[in-house]
């Protein structure tokens, strides 16, 4: 008896079996993640609970609870947070300008374009840009001391300080802010203000009742980003302020850069704290965004 099961053609076998050409294009950033990004997040995980001799504990957690590094964490949280607040505050107003305030059209894409390199450029240029611009002997704080005799000292600023490393992490805040929140703004339908407006609301009302609920998600999401974003800023940390400043990233370089003193496990540990940290942050981000974009569809 004829089975009622036609066997598909050898040709139409080996199809099934080829691998899709379209993932090879993927494969470049696989590989690039595994081996620079996951990897790494796995051995610092697994060194945050083992001996030097390789064996599992959790004294390298306790070792945490001191008031030098307790004390770091709060500083760096603060400093984070008061960067990001910053940052959302001068982005949006930022990009509500470029969006909505009427400014001229030709703006946006060099703005948008600056943003885009200035979102990313932080570490040692960023920190050698200003010590040289506003530093201790920086070229502004050199010329308002010499022909103005103004002295930002007296005055009480010292780039070296919380404040100091607040305004260096903005100079990233501030475009980051602007990248995400721009498409939330283009995001607001012309309607939605049209309606409010043959209601009788304000311009003032339209921001308070539609506009501000709808962009709250996105707006909560980017705080987020921006304090995750801060408080792994490491290298900008380190290059401005050297050790001048109890903060989690300059604990963890003193900790694992190989000093007698030091105690790579112990460091381990402090990086597996910011990664908890950043990873709450980067979870909050993600759930308000995917709650934004489907208001904004």
């Amino acid at each position: 008896m004829q089975s009622s099961t036609t066997a598909a053609p050898p040709v139409a076998r080996a199809a099934r079996r080829r691998l899709p050409l379209h993932w090879l294009g993927l494969a470049p950033f696989l590989i690039f993640a595994v081996l620079f990004l996951i990897l790494p997040t796995m051995h610092i995980v697994l060194g945050a609970f083992r001996t030097p001799e390789g064996s599992f504990t959790l004294e390298n957690l306790r070792g945490l609870n001191t008031d030098q590094i307790k004390a770091a964490y709060l500083i760096s949280i603060k400093i984070s947070l008061a960067s990001a607040l910053l940052g959302c505050a001068i982005g949006f107003a930022v990009a509500a300008a470029i969006v909505l305030g009427g400014l001229p059209k030709f703006i946006r894409g060099p703005l948008l374009t600056f943003s885009g390199v200035a979102s990313n450029f932080a570490g040692v240029p960023l920190a050698f840009a200003f010590l040289a611009t506003i530093g201790p002997v920086g070229l502004i704080t050199v010329y308002l001391k010499t022909q103005m005799g103004i002295d930002l000292r007296l005055l009480g600023f010292n780039l070296l300080s919380f404040w100091g490393l607040t305004l260096t992490y903005l100079f990233f805040q501030i475009p980051l802010m602007i990248l995400i929140i721009t498409p939330a703004l283009d995001g607001l339908k012309k309607e939605w203000r049209e309606a409010a407006s043959m209601l009788g609301a304000s311009g003032l009302q339209y921001w308070r009742m539609v506009a501000l609920p709808i962009l709250f998600p996105s707006l909560l999401g980017t705080l987020a980003l921006l304090f995750a974003n801060a408080f792994g800023a490491v290298a900008t940390a380190i290059a401005l302020t050297g050790s001048s400043m109890n903060i989690v990233p300059i604990l963890l370089f003193a900790q694992i850069r190989g000093d007698v003193l030091g105690n790579p496990h112990l460091g381990y540990a402090l990086a597996f704290g910011m990664i908890v940290i950043t990873g709450i942050a980067n979870g909050i981000y993600i759930w308000l965004r995917a709650r934004s974009e489907r208001w904004l569809k």
